[in-house]
């Protein structure tokens, strides 16, 4: 127990928050903002050809020790950690639209059960950075964009509004899952030599209380603040600088 209690004191340290006296959206909202801001969401243990895992406590070695990851990581680890805390959580799978139809699980978010259930996701980048009430109809605010959750046969549809079109991100149905489960998707992901996770190395976290981010990629750095976005070319050389100097991370190889 003591361990216990030693990795989630470590755990809020990390993501710059405090332990909540009380289980509500105020305190979930504050959480989630504060891991999207503290944990990147990055690729370079997939990239660099370092294996990863969705072992729980791998996983939040990974994180607690100052790294970020992908949804099985972030979203596993985060979960986790609501769940100590004492949120009722069920971790749900996920498959992303974002390359057209897709019925396959590859992605791990998050429903936390309140006062009704919410969606909360630190693992799929510039994306709702507040809860979502799973129950409300039309779009509601997401931070960057409204979201709106679209219900059809085949599950519930994440969508973000773009100019007022509903763009479709991702298609779940709200079926509890292990971490455990998601090690399939997570090594098909890790295998697949077309993705975009094995072309090129990037990490991205919001920046400050509302939604500026911060997003470094191959060749670039992006700066959103407010609705301006400034890019800066990254040589290569400079490219393990500006990784510190926006994430204080290094390259893990």
């Amino acid at each position: 127990m003591a361990h216990l209690m030693t990795t989630v004191d470590a755990y809020l340290e990390r993501i710059g928050a405090e332990r909540p006296d009380v289980l509500d959206l105020d305190a979930l909202a504050r959480l989630q903002h504060a891991h999207l801001v503290a944990v990147p969401f990055e690729n370079l243990d997939v990239f660099h050809r370092v294996p990863v895992s969705v072992d729980q406590d791998v996983v939040l070695a990974k994180i607690v020790g100052g790294r970020g990851g992908w949804c099985f990581e972030n979203n596993g680890a985060f979960a986790w950690l609501l769940e100590q805390l004492g949120f009722r959580v069920m971790r749900i799978g996920a498959a992303v639209l974002a390359d057209g139809p897709n019925t396959v699980i590859d992605h791990h978010t998050i429903e936390v059960q309140l006062d009704t259930a919410y969606l909360v996701d630190v693992g799929f980048g510039d994306s709702f950075s507040r809860p979502l009430d799973l129950n409300r109809a039309g779009p509601q605010n997401g931070g960057k964009a409204p979201f709106e959750f679209i219900a059809s046969p085949q599950g519930t549809t994440l969508a973000e509004h773009g100019d007022g079109v509903p763009i479709a991100k991702f298609r779940f149905k709200r079926v509890a899952h292990d971490l455990a489960d998601f090690a399939g998707a997570s090594q098909r992901l890790y295998d697949d030599a077309e993705a975009h996770w094995r072309r090129w190395p990037f990490a991205t976290r919001l920046l400050g209380d509302g939604t500026d981010r911060v997003t470094l990629l191959a060749d670039r750095l992006k700066l959103r603040r407010g609705d301006v976005t400034e890019e800066t070319e990254i040589a290569e050389a400079d490219w393990n600088d500006a990784l510190w100097e926006w994430f204080r991370m290094r390259p893990p190889v």
